[in-house]
């Protein structure tokens, strides 16, 4: 017989039900109630504890329905065993906690290569735009086309045909939330190891290794990916970014685009490109060059990707990549029964925002914006330092500059005279993916993306004393 001591308390806000589940349950996992024993019948325990046979039921309900009791015919409910996770032994020590970081000083100057300016958002249209779609195509509620809707993937067709010399048809575009998505769908698709460039894009390598791609790093040179590297290696794809490098800023010349085709072309179908259309956008000095896909045609061998989290925003999950024609079948076969990734509202938003010219005048603006902010951060430096202590690359493309310093203090000092000063920045030797590259070190990696225009006077001065605070420190060390 099981006599349960079971307290209920009427005033409380919880309901009866709900006190009498939550009490026999705490029974069940503390062992107190066994497995196999015989719960009491609805209308003995509803008396005991005056309350009514309704309660009692609903707690055994909510039990049996969780696998704390079952039910059988014409018997009554039973206990089952409760599987609880093992407890931790008696006597060993708990971890230690981990250690709190002390809060980092406030960021008065964000120089981080990642950030865009929210201000150029083109907020009116773009909302006017998504507003319209709002009530005038409820079907955009319905599941979509995986590799994109056809309205985006034509607009994106014709832009990069007209803009970039991309070679496509709308049927060849796939349309992701985000580069990293798009390139860990394509890693399976591909051959064999990947090239990738170093210094470069450190989540480009880790999307393709956490996708099985073994990767090996090259060097870039003043022409960007060293393809004599990359004729003696065994590597069968390479990741570069020709438009722009990043993050050295070079930009690859035709010659040394015409070499890396030459590359793949010497084993057909076994060989791919992946060409990272990195803030081609932002050119500012000289006409871009076409893309390296432009050059290699529909069914070449470059994969194309590119993204609007630069020219847009980067909570707006747009990107897209141009499969050669040969690939479509194998992706489409792997792939078929997945959904798509962007909503299609902000699909057709793009699409008209496009299609309407829009776009193409939002970039013009962008560019002015920026290359008047790249200006007055250049003429800062130089105010601060003086052309013999500091030289100045990458101006002419993208929204980061290189600052090398003549007699430079090490990297580990730098960062933290950065951190107590509220700089926000990158070295060049962050983004050394092999870790042997000293040549990389005492040069910045400067973003003005994010930087306030009203801060670029100022923030020359203010990196001069990082400077002098890190040699400081590290000759007192």
């Amino acid at each position: 017989m099981v006599h349960l001591t079971t307290a209920l308390d009427p005033s409380s806000s919880v309901p009866l039900y709900e006190q009498l589940y939550h009490s026999l349950a705490g029974e069940m996992r503390s062992g107190t109630l066994s497995a196999g024993v015989r719960m009491p019948g609805k209308r003995r325990l509803a008396a005991e504890l005056s309350v009514s046979v309704n309660t009692v039921d609903a707690a055994y309900q909510m039990l049996a329905a969780e696998g704390y009791l079952e039910s059988r015919e014409r018997s009554g409910f039973y206990v089952q065993e409760y599987l609880a996770l093992p407890s931790r032994p008696a006597g060993l020590p708990q971890p230690p906690a981990p250690p709190v970081p002390p809060p980092a000083p406030p960021v008065r100057y964000d120089l981080s290569t990642r950030g865009v300016d929210p201000g150029l958002f083109p907020f009116r249209t773009w909302a006017r735009l998504q507003k319209e779609l709002l009530y005038s195509s409820p079907e955009l509620l319905t599941h979509g086309d995986a590799q994109g809707d056809p309205a985006l993937r034509r607009a994106l067709a014709e832009y990069l045909s007209e803009y970039r010399g991309v070679q496509c048809g709308p049927h060849q575009i796939v349309v992701g939330a985000g580069l990293e998505y798009l390139l860990s769908l394509l890693a399976p698709l591909l051959p064999g190891m990947a090239a990738v460039e170093t210094p470069g894009y450190p989540r480009a390598k880790q999307v393709l290794e956490n996708s099985g791609v073994h990767c090996c790093c090259l060097p870039v040179d003043g022409d960007g990916l060293s393809v004599e590297a990359l004729n003696r290696s065994d590597a069968a794809v390479c990741y570069v970014t020709p438009s722009h490098q990043f993050p050295t800023g070079v930009t690859m010349p035709a010659g040394r685009r015409a070499e890396l085709l030459h590359w793949a072309a010497r084993r057909p179908g076994g060989r791919y490109i992946i060409e990272d259309d990195y803030d081609s956008e932002f050119r500012f000095d000289t006409r871009p060059l076409p893309s390296l896909q432009g050059m290699a045609g529909a069914d070449g061998p470059v994969v194309y990707l590119s993204t609007c989290s630069r020219s847009l925003a980067p909570s707006i999950r747009i990107a897209y990549m141009v499969l050669p024609e040969h690939l479509l079948p194998a992706w489409r076969e792997k792939y078929r029964l997945y959904s798509g990734t962007v909503s299609r509202f902000e699909q057709q938003t793009l699409a008209r925002f496009i299609t309407e010219g829009y776009f193409t005048r939002h970039l013009a603006r962008e560019r002015v914006a920026y290359k008047a902010r790249r200006d007055a951060l250049a003429a800062a430096l130089t105010a601060a330092f003086g052309p013999e202590e500091l030289t100045l690359a990458g101006l002419h493309t993208g929204l980061h500059l290189l600052a090398k310093l003549r007699d430079p203090p090490p990297d580990d000092a730098l960062r933290r005279a950065a951190e107590a000063e509220g700089v926000q920045l990158s070295l060049l030797s962050d983004y050394d993916l092999t870790g042997e590259a000293p040549s990389a070190a005492g040069t910045l990696v400067l973003g003005y993306g994010s930087l306030k225009d009203e801060a670029c006077a100022s923030v020359g001065e203010t990196l001069k004393k990082v400077c002098t605070a890190a040699r400081e420190a590290s000759v007192t060390v």
